[in-house]
C-alpha cells in the first residue's frame, strides 16, 4: 500500500468516533435523498395514473374553429351601411364522420401503443323522480380497456357485458350513489333530441377521479351509435396512448398531417398537472440536495478539525520531504472513504425506509398504501452527489493543509 494511503488509514481508524459521525452524516443525507425522490416520484406517478384513467396521452376530435367567417361580403358599395348583431361561429359538422382512415394512419406510427374510439354525448339519466345530467361514452370495450385499463377499476360487475348486450350500461360509483341505484337496477336515459331508452346497470367503476366517477356512464359504441342514429364509423373522439406520455407533444407534431381534425396532446389542456409534477420534483431535489450539502458541511468541519489537530504531524511530514500533493492525497483519501462507506450504507438505508413507507396504509382514491417509486436512477444520482459533496468537503481542508509551512509550525 502507498505510504500516503497508509497514513490516511491510520488517521481514519485512530479517531473512530469522528469517523462514525462523518459517515452517519453522509448516510443520513443520501438515505433522505433517496426517500424524498422516491416518494415524490411515486406521488407524481399516482396522480398521473389517476388522471390518465379518463384522459389519453393524445386526443383527436372535431374542434370548433376559432376563425369566425365574415357573415357578409366585405366589398360592398360605399353608400351601403352594414350592421351585424350577435355574429355566431356555427359548427356545421359534429364529430368525426369517418374515423377508419385516421385509425389506419395511426397504426403506422411507431410510438402509438394503443388507441380507442369514443362517442361522447351529454344525456340525462333518470331513476324514478331523480334525474341527473351525465356524460355518456360509447366505448369499444377491448380498446378502451387497453388505453384506460377500465376493467381494473370495476368495483362491481363486468365491463365486458357491454360487448354482449346493447341495453347494458356501466356507471361511475359516485353517479350510481347519486341516483340511488345498484347493480342490476334499471334506469332511463334521455338524449338532447328527446330519445328515451331503458338500460340495465351491469357494472360500477371507481377510478379515483371524482369528476369522472360522479358523471360518467358507458355503453358499447355500437349501442351509442344506434341511440344517436350515427353511421358505423362515426365517433366524437379518438383517444391515443403512446409509449411515453412525456413525448406527447413530439408525437403530436409528427401526426399532424394525417387529419384536419384537432390533435391535442394532454399537456395542452392540463398544464396544471405538468406544472405540479415539475414543482414537486424541484422541491424534492432542492430538499434532498440541501440535506446532502449540510452533511458535507459536517464532513468539512470534521476534516478541518483533523487538520488543525494534526498540524504538527503535517509539518513533520513536509519537513521529511512530503509534498503538498501528498498531503492533499492523505486527507482527500479520508474524505472519499467516508463518502463511499457512508454512501453505500445510505443507499441501503434509503431503500429500507422507502420499502417500509410503501407498506403504510393510505386509502385515498385507488391508493391503498403510500406511493413509492423505486427508480435505480435516484440511487445512482444520490451516490454520485454524495461523492461530489464529500470530495469538496475533504478537498478544502486538504488544500489548506498542503500550504502549511513546516518551519513556522516547528518554530511556533
Amino acid at each position: 500500500m502507498n505510504t500516503d494511503f497508509k497514513i490516511a488509514w491510520v488517521h481514519l481508524v485512530s479517531r473512530f468516533r469522528q469517523l462514525m459521525v462523518a459517515t452517519l452524516s453522509v448516510t443520513f443525507g443520501i438515505s433522505m435523498y433517496i426517500f424524498m425522490n422516491s416518494f415524490m416520484s411515486g406521488v407524481n406517478d399516482a396522480q398521473t395514473d389517476i388522471t390518465f384513467t379518463s384522459m389519453a396521452h393524445i386526443r383527436i376530435y372535431n374542434d370548433l374553429s376559432t376563425n369566425t367567417p365574415a357573415p357578409i361580403a366585405e366589398n360592398v358599395d360605399s353608400n351601403t351601411i352594414q350592421i351585424v348583431n350577435h355574429a355566431r361561429n356555427i359548427r356545421y359538422t359534429d364529430g368525426i364522420k369517418d374515423a377508419d382512415p385516421i385509425i389506419l394512419a395511426l397504426k403506422k406510427v411507431p410510438e402509438v401503443m394503443n388507441m380507442t374510439e369514443q362517442l361522447n354525448q351529454n344525456v340525462f339519466i333518470r331513476n324514478g323522480v331523480t334525474q341527473i345530467s351525465a356524460s355518456l361514452s360509447g366505448i369499444d370495450v377491448p380498446n378502451e380497456d387497453a388505453v384506460f385499463h377500465i376493467s381494473k377499476y370495476m368495483v362491481q360487475g363486468d365491463i365486458h357485458v357491454l360487448e354482449k348486450r346493447t341495453d347494458a350500461i356501466v356507471l361511475g360509483l359516485g353517479l350510481a350513489q347519486s341516483l340511488g341505484v345498484q347493480l342490476g337496477d334499471n334506469i332511463t336515459l334521455s338524449t338532447a333530441d328527446g330519445i328515451v331508452k331503458n338500460y340495465t346497470i351491469c357494472g360500477l367503476f371507481q377510478t379515483g377521479a371524482t369528476g369522472a366517477d360522479r358523471t360518467k356512464a358507458m355503453v358499447s359504441i355500437y349501442a351509442s351509435r344506434q341511440l344517436f342514429s350515427k353511421n358505423k364509423s362515426y365517433v366524437t373522439d379518438i383517444q391515443v396512448n403512446i409509449t411515453d406520455y412525456n413525448d406527447a407533444k413530439i408525437v403530436t407534431s409528427k401526426i399532424l398531417g394525417i387529419t384536419n381534425y384537432k390533435i391535442e396532446p394532454w399537456q395542452e389542456g392540463n398544464s396544471q398537472l405538468e406544472s405540479a409534477n415539475t414543482l414537486r420534483n424541484i422541491l424534492a431535489v432542492a430538499v434532498s440536495l440541501t440535506i446532502l450539502i449540510v452533511a458535507g458541511f459536517g464532513i468539512y468541519n470534521i476534516m478541518n478539525m483533523t487538520v488543525n489537530e494534526k498540524i504538527k504531524e503535517i509539518a513533520i511530514l513536509k519537513a521529511m520531504g512530503y509534498s503538498g500533493k501528498d498531503i492533499v492525497i492523505i486527507f482527500l483519501t479520508q474524505s472519499v472513504v467516508i463518502g463511499i462507506v457512508g454512501g453505500l450504507i445510505g443507499l441501503l438505508l434509503g431503500f429500507i425506509i422507502s420499502k417500509i413507507i410503501s407498506h403504510v396504509p393510505f386509502h385515498i382514491a385507488t391508493l391503498t398504501t403510500l406511493p413509492i417509486d423505486f427508480n435505480s436512477k435516484d440511487y445512482l444520482m444520490a451516490f454520485v452527489f454524495g461523492l461530489i459533496v464529500t470530495f469538496w468537503a475533504g478537498y478544502l481542508p486538504a488544500a489548506k493543509a498542503s500550504k502549511v509551512d513546516p518551519v513556522d509550525i516547528i518554530r511556533g
